[in-house]
């Protein structure tokens, strides 16, 4: 730049200028000139006159009472609200054509936003059993075992192992009950009255069974009041619920086997409860979509009790034509169906009890299975519907 520009005197035509000691242009002159030499000046432009307008954001001049600059500030710009176009910010960016050498450039080459990189699939995941089916199906085939061997070679041990399931299963449920609720149903009395019913079933009856249910009722009322009295209500309702959930409803199988054909009428009633049972799971876990009863237990679902309606009808029209005297199919059809809905609500049933106690299983006594009272759910309440509708069907005979 040339310095001799400045304190110079005004080139010709030019009534003022500005100066290295002047604050601005002298008063009452013409828009002041080029402050470069002639060789430069012909890439100028004279300033315009900044007309009078309110401050930038708001309603007041600044405190010089000068009006904002409204001119550009760069090469062919123009300033609209908050933005410069055509060559300096455009909100809060430099644009690219602003600055030639690309000292300040912010924006992308590419104004397009990336796309995302592509993610890999997830790998499909397997249906889980949820338990351990090995484990599982070798308990399940030694208690088979057990149960056919005590049921056809002498009747009085098949009681035998219906009493200690029931005691087994009366001490995982008052344990359960004990540890998350902090009832106490005495299991003394529950355990020696349980025992006792099944026998009296088995001897007696129906009447024997009612009986021996009243006293077992009674002998936890006794029981409990050794004890102070808080509490004495809640325990005591626990310890009927007890005695006839368990013990009482167990009494229908060993009167069932008091018929003739006593052994292959308490083998169709659990052959029936296991093929509903896992025609359900097969079934739900193959094809099930649709949840029977979320709140209560997830896994069950419409297609499956579809499966085990249909896996009972059949192993029902099968065990009373070939197993029941005087048995008839269409008769196995409806006691295969009674089968399904009550297995299925004994499920339902005793996995409310456990949502309630905030546990999985019973108990761990049963590998695969978890405990007694976890395979006797859907067998307690269905061994009232089976004598029921053989008495019907067939006769006590």
């Amino acid at each position: 730049m040339n310095d001799s520009s400045w304190g110079a005197p005004p080139p010709a035509g030019q009534a003022g200028y500005w100066g290295p000691t002047e604050g601005g242009p002298v008063q009452g002159a013409a828009p002041a000139g080029p402050a470069y030499d002639a060789p430069e000046a012909q890439h100028t432009r004279p300033m315009p006159i900044v007309p009078d307008v309110p401050a930038y954001g708001g309603d007041q001049d600044d405190d010089r009472g000068a009006a904002r600059l409204g001119g550009p500030l760069f090469r062919d710009e123009t300033f609209q609200g908050d933005t410069f176009h055509n060559g300096a910010f455009q909100g809060d960016t430099f644009r690219n054509d602003a600055f030639p050498d690309d000292t300040f450039r912010a924006d992308p080459q590419n104004p397009e936003p990336m796309p995302d990189a592509p993610q890999p699939a997830p790998a499909p995941q397997k249906k889980s059993a949820g338990r351990d089916l090995s484990a599982a199906i070798g308990v399940g085939v030694g208690l088979g075992v057990v149960i056919i061997a005590s049921l056809f070679i002498y009747k009085a041990v098949f009681v035998g192992v219906v009493a200690v399931a029931v005691v087994v299963g009366l001490w995982e449920l008052t344990s359960r009950l004990q540890e998350r609720k902090a009832i106490k149903a005495p299991l003394v009395p529950l355990a020696v009255g349980g025992a006792a019913m099944v026998v009296a079933g088995y001897v007696r009856g129906a009447e024997g069974a009612w009986v021996a249910m009243a006293l077992t009722a009674l002998a936890v009322l006794v029981w409990r009041m050794t004890e102070p009295p808080e509490g004495y209500l809640k325990d005591v309702t626990a310890g009927v619920f007890a005695a006839f959930y368990v013990p009482f409803l167990a009494t229908f199988v060993a009167m069932m086997l008091t018929a003739d054909d006593g052994p292959w009428r308490v083998l169709t009633f659990l052959l029936l409860t296991v093929v509903s049972d896992t025609g359900a799971y097969a079934v739900g876990w193959r094809f099930g979509k649709h949840k029977l009863a979320p709140r209560i237990s997830p896994g069950k679902t419409r297609e499956g009790l579809l499966g085990a309606v249909l896996f009972a009808m059949v192993a029902g029209a099968l065990c009373m034509q070939f197993l029941i005297d005087d048995g008839s199919w269409w008769q196995g059809l409806l006691l295969g169906l009674a089968v399904a809905a009550s297995a299925t609500l004994g499920d339902l049933g005793e996995s409310m009890i456990k949502r309630d106690l905030g546990i999985k299983d019973m108990g761990t006594l049963l590998p695969g299975h978890g405990g007694i009272m976890d395979r006797l759910d859907s067998l307690l309440p269905t061994a009232p519907v089976v004598w029921l509708l053989l008495v019907i069907f067939v006769g006590s005979g």
